[in-house]
């Protein structure tokens, strides 16, 4: 995919490219829906704070546009479910005021204000010849860094920010929907039943980039063989990035040998407490995952959860910029795959935040929907949830077709809840639990032992039960039994033979 332009990839209708060149030339959009919510500061007072960051010559254009209407809700722009497969309707997103852009074609510098809140704003500033724009802002608290990174802060004064930052890097943003209310990545257009070739976007790697795959374990070795299959997975799909896996002192070296000869690459690290978090609960170190963005000898990585097997080739998201995840709930993002730019900038932000920022779920995926609130939407057969809402027939028809199907229609499978290395291979223990059973599928279950099957045998014995998993396993099946769920699973015969060599 050398080369290629992200506008190349999203499949856009020809009465949109009008659209398209607008956002891609103006950088300020986002200061018209945010800026006309709120009244704009003193003018003298403005420009005077503005002159002390970048000094400029000449006259002050006023940008006149329409308010945005009071009837305009975030959930607008991050609706809870979009129909991505357009079965029955074309996903959407507001329409926003914009100025006559042919009256400011001289302007070399937009400045403005933007409400009190971390959330929002940007403007647009003049390229120069090393293709790089400056910005000056006018804001009570950081502007969004999904735009502006903290390593493109040039100063900042008072309420006056500063940046200098990658004109390219901008234009591939403001060139996604606006929101996750579209797809970053279409797959098909209504009526259209075939999913598109996304390889004619590709071509092959020629030389080694600096991008990789990572995943993280810590504090406990029960997710080694999750990690594994995810990265045999990954060699499977033909990518030629690096496998890169962050571990700290709780992986033994048996272990280690073992992940190695599965294809990472381990650096070691030391884990980061939560500090919201109750002393051995499964989130106490969960924001060791902040660690990803100090892998700044890459430019970009995607950071894939040791639960998820790779079934197709996800080289094609490295075109995407951060933060470009799939729907979770409303407008939270699933932080199983992420695109990530490491930068140490980023994470001293994310560490000194740590003790302020409340996450909804007390885990690192609600913090990071706190920090990057702007993230672009992937489809979600991208990052594939095992689970089953819904609880009907249909849904369950339809999961359980795309989780078997061969050739693979998704592109990841997401393990949620008990984990196929933790159940028997017979069938799926999520049935034994009633709280676990929305992700209980036998399908997905057997698609993950059918791939474990497929690799080294000498990878196998990392995935063994221990006995302590062993007794658990025999006690929620007496469980199930007592209560009688409808669907029997406690009566199959257990046939795994690691039942009889657990260690």
């Amino acid at each position: 995919m050398e080369g290629l332009g992200l506008q190349k990839i999203m499949k856009v209708a020809p009465s949109k490219s009008l659209v398209i060149r607008i956002n891609l030339v103006f950088l300020a959009f986002f200061l018209i829906i945010y800026a006309s919510l709120l009244l704009s500061p003193s003018s003298s007072a403005y420009f005077e704070n503005a002159a002390s960051l970048v000094r400029f010559n000449g006259e002050t254009v006023p940008v006149h546009f329409d308010r945005v209407s009071e009837q305009f809700k975030w959930e607008d722009l991050f609706p809870e479910w979009i129909d991505e497969e357009e079965e029955s309707d074309v996903p959407s997103c507001p329409e926003l005021p914009m100025p006559e852009f042919k009256d400011y074609d001289g302007i070399d510098l937009i400045a403005s204000s933007s409400p009190y809140s971390c959330k929002f704003g940007s403007e647009k500033g003049r390229r120069d010849w090393k293709r790089r724009t400056k910005v000056v802002m006018w804001s009570k608290c950081r502007p969004m860094m999904e735009l502006f990174r903290c390593d493109d802060l040039v100063r900042q004064e008072g309420d006056w920010w500063l940046f200098e930052a990658e004109v390219a890097r901008l234009e591939q943003k403001v060139s996604l929907p606006v929101g996750s209310c579209k797809l970053s990545l279409p797959l098909w257009s209504q009526g259209i039943n075939e999913v598109n070739d996304l390889s004619k976007f590709q071509s092959p790697t020629r030389a080694a980039k600096r991008e990789a795959y990572v995943t993280v374990l810590h504090s406990s070795e029960s997710y080694v063989c999750g990690a594994i299959a995810l990265g045999q997975s990954l060699l499977q799909t033909g990518t030629k990035r690096d496998l890169v896996l962050l571990i700290d002192k709780s992986i033994s070296q048996p272990k280690r040998d073992a992940l190695v000869a599965a294809g990472w690459k381990i650096r070691l690290i030391t884990r980061i407490r939560n500090p919201r978090a109750q002393k051995y609960t499964y989130n106490e170190y969960n924001y060791s995952k902040f660690r990803l963005w100090q892998l700044t000898d890459y430019d970009k990585i995607i950071f894939i959860d040791s639960d998820i097997l790779v079934l197709r080739n996800l080289d094609l998201l490295f075109h995407f910029p951060q933060m470009s995840a799939t729907g979770n709930d409303i407008w939270i993002f699933n932080s199983g795959i992420m695109i990530i730019e490491p930068s140490n900038c980023t994470f001293k932000f994310l560490m000194d935040r740590r003790k302020d920022i409340i996450s909804y779920n007390g885990g690192d995926q609600g913090f990071l929907n706190e920090v990057f609130v702007w993230w672009h939407r992937l489809p979600r057969r991208m990052n594939f949830l095992k689970n089953f809402w819904a609880n009907t027939t249909a849904e369950a028809s339809v999961k359980n077709e795309l989780f078997g199907a061969d050739p693979p229609k998704l592109y990841a499978i997401h393990y949620l809840g008990l984990k196929p290395w933790h159940c028997y291979r017979d069938y799926d223990c999520n049935w034994n639990i009633g709280d676990q059973r929305v992700y209980a599928s036998d399908v997905a279950h057997e698609r993950w032992w059918k791939f474990h099957d497929s690799m080294d045998e000498k990878l196998h014995s990392f995935c063994r039960l221990t006995k302590r998993r062993k007794l658990e396993l025999d006690y929620e099946r007496k469980l199930a039994r007592n209560i009688s769920f409808s669907d029997e699973h406690w009566k199959i015969k257990i046939t795994d033979p690691r039942r009889s060599h657990a260690v």
